[in-house]
C-alpha cells in the first residue's frame, strides 16, 4: 500500500504510533542522563528505576572503557576476536596488528581506494551520550510502520529529521516533495531508473552519466540487467545525437559536487526525453560550499556520506512528481521491504543530535563554531577535511610529476563566508608519458588508488580517498611525500 498523504499535511498529523515514537526517543535521552565520568561504570544511584536497560549499557560502558586499543583500534559490544586466555582482542585500525593494536606494520600499504567516511569516528566518540540509542528487544517487530490509519515503510519522526536536517543546512528544498527510504543510496540509482522508464515503450532508456562518474551507476544497471534500461557510458557522447534523444528516453545521472573530482556539476543532455538523477551524496557544508538548496525532480542523498554511519545503510530520495515517487516507494517494498527499522531508529537519533547541537548553540558564522566545534558536526568536519586538502596540495604543489585537480573557493550560505575547498577525494594525474598506468605507480609508492578507468577516464587518472581514518590518512601523507620526492620512473 503506498502512503495516501501529502508531505504538507505530514506535519499536521499526530497518532498514537507518532506519539509512541516521540516517547522512546525521549527514553533514549533519559536512559542515558547523567552518564559516569571517564573510567567509571554506573553505579546503583545511576540506575535507580531503569530496570532492564541496566545490564546492556554496563555491558556497552564496560567494553568501551576497558580496552583502549593504544589509539589504533576499538572493541565493540559484538567484537568476536579473543586473545589465548579468551579475553576481547581489538579490531586494529588498517595497518596496525597485535592484541593492543600497538605494533605498526611498516610495509603496509596506504588504502586510498575505498570511499569510506570514518573520518567522523572521534565526533561521534566526543557526543556519544548526544547519539546513543537504546533499542528494546521488541522495537517495531513489524515490517510495517503504522502512521495512523496509514501503513508505510519510513518512520514519521525519521522523515521529520530528514526535513529538518536539509532545512538546518539549505542544501535541498523538500516543502512539498516526497521522501523515499533505501537501502544506502545504491537501491535507489535502480529505483529511480526503474520509475522514470516509461512502461512498454518501444525502446529501452539509455542511462548515462558524464565521465568522470560515480561507477556504481554502471555497475548496477548492468548487474540487473533490466530489458527496461540499458547502461550507454559517457552522457557527452551523446550531446549532439539528436535522433537518439528524440527517439528513446535517457536517465542522466548527475554527481554534484562530482565523485572523483569534487566540483559542482549540471546535466550535459538536454530535451523533452531525458529524466536527470542527481546524486548529491557529497552536497553538505564540510565537502563544498552551499550556494543555494538543490531543488532537481530526482534528488539522491546518503547518511553515510553525511554523518560517517555508512554500515547502517540508509539512503533517501527528494522527488517532486507524485507518480515517480509512487513507483519508487513500490521498487523499494518488492525488492526489500523498506530498510530495518533498527537503521532507522538510530539514523533518526544521529540527526536529531546533528540538529540538536546547532539549535542549542546557534553560531552565526564559521569562526563563532570554533570554540563549540565537537558538538557541531559540520564545523568539526569541514575543519578536518579542510586541513587534509591543504596538506594534499601541499605536497603535489611543486610536482611536474603529477597533477592535482583545481578547485577554488566558493560562498557557503550555511557558513555564511566564502569557504576554501574541502573536497572528500584528490582527482591525480600522472603526467609522464612513460607513466600511463598511474594506479601501477601509486601502488610502487605503496599506495592503493583507485584506477580512473573505474570512472570512465584516461587511466592516466587516479582517486585518493581523503574521508577514512586519521591513521589512514597520515599513512597516505608520508607515502605521498616520499613518492612526489621520488625521481624514479615506473612504467607498464
Amino acid at each position: 500500500m503506498v502512503p495516501r498523504s501529502h508531505p504538507a499535511i505530514f506535519s499536521q498529523k499526530f497518532s498514537l504510533t507518532s506519539a509512541l515514537l516521540v516517547f522512546s526517543l525521549v527514553l533514549n535521552g533519559l536512559l542515558l542522563l547523567r552518564p559516569p565520568k571517564h573510567g567509571q561504570l554506573l553505579s546503583d544511584d545511576n540506575w535507580k528505576g531503569m530496570g532492564w536497560t541496566r545490564k546492556a549499557a554496563e555491558e556497552a560502558e564496560a567494553v568501551s572503557l576497558q580496552y583502549q586499543c593504544s589509539g589504533h583500534g576499538y572493541v565493540f559490544v559484538d567484537t568476536f576476536i579473543t586473545d589465548d586466555n579468551g579475553s576481547l582482542a581489538c579490531e586494529c585500525n588498517a595497518c596496525y596488528t597485535g592484541l593492543d593494536c600497538s605494533q605498526f606494520l611498516p610495509d603496509c600499504l596506504a588504502n586510498a581506494n575505498e570511499g569510506d567516511p570514518i573520518f567522523l569516528e572521534p565526533f561521534w566518540i566526543a557526543n556519544a551520550e548526544a547519539a546513543a540509542t537504546v533499542v528494546p528487544a521488541w522495537y517495531r517487530m513489524s515490517y510495517d510502520v503504522k502512521d495512523g490509519l496509514e501503513i508505510s515503510l519510513i518512520s514519521p519522526e525519521l522523515e521529520k529529521q530528514i526535513r529538518a536536517i536539509h532545512e538546518l543546512v539549505g542544501n535541498a528544498v523538500t516543502q512539498g516533495r516526497y521522501i523515499v527510504l533505501g537501502t544506502g543510496s545504491l537501491q535507489l540509482i535502480n529505483a529511480a531508473v526503474y520509475s522514470l522508464s516509461p512502461f512498454h515503450a518501444p525502446n529501452s532508456s539509455q542511462v548515462v552519466s558524464a565521465s568522470p562518474y560515480y561507477g556504481a551507476f554502471r555497475d548496477q544497471i548492468e548487474m540487473f540487467d533490466s530489458v527496461e534500461s540499458v547502461w550507454k557510458g559517457d552522457a557527452r557522447a551523446w550531446i549532439k545525437q539528436t535522433e537518439s534523444l528524440n527517439s528513446s528516453t535517457f536517465i542522466e545521472f548527475v554527481t554534484s559536487p562530482n565523485n572523483p573530482k569534487g566540483i559542482l556539476d549540471e546535466s550535459v543532455l538536454t530535451g523533452n526525453n531525458v529524466r536527470a538523477v542527481y546524486d548529491h551524496a557529497y552536497y553538505w557544508p564540510h565537502y563544498t560550499g552551499i550556494p543555494r538548496p538543490a531543488d532537481e525532480d530526482v534528488m539522491l542523498f546518503t547518511l553515510s556520506k553525511l554523518t560517517g554511519h555508512a554500515g547502517s545503510r540508509l539512503g533517501w530520495a527528494i522527488v517532486k512528481d507524485y507518480d515517480v515517487y509512487k513507483r519508487m516507494y513500490m521498487y523499494v517494498r518488492v525488492n526489500t521491504f523498506g530498510v530495518s527499522h533498527d537503521t532507522q531508529l538510530r539514523a533518526t537519533r544521529l540527526l536529531k543530535a546533528i540538529i540538536n547541537g546547532y539549535r542549542q548553540r546557534q553560531p552565526k558564522r564559521l569562526e563563532d563554531g570554533q570554540t563549540n566545534e565537537k558538538h557541531l558536526l559540520f564545523h568539526y568536519a569541514y575543519r578536518v577535511m579542510r586541513s587534509r586538502w591543504q596538506r594534499v596540495e601541499r605536497i603535489f604543489s611543486g610536482s611536474d610529476r603529477f597533477s592535482l585537480q583545481s578547485l577554488e573557493p566558493g560562498n557557503c550560505t550555511f557558513f555564511r563566508r566564502v569557504t576554501g575547498p574541502s573536497p572528500a577525494y584528490a582527482w591525480v594525474k600522472c603526467e609522464r608519458e612513460e607513466e600511463r598506468e598511474c594506479a601501477g605507480v601509486f601502488e610502487k609508492g605503496g599506495i592503493i588508488a583507485r584506477n580512473g578507468k573505474a570512472f570512465e577516464a584516461d587511466r592516466r587518472y587516479v582517486r585518493l580517498s581523503l574521508i577514512k581514518r586519521e591513521d589512514n590518512f597520515e599513512l597516505l601523507e608520508r607515502r605521498l611525500r616520499a613518492l612526489v620526492s621520488s625521481s624514479a620512473i615506473v612504467t607498464y
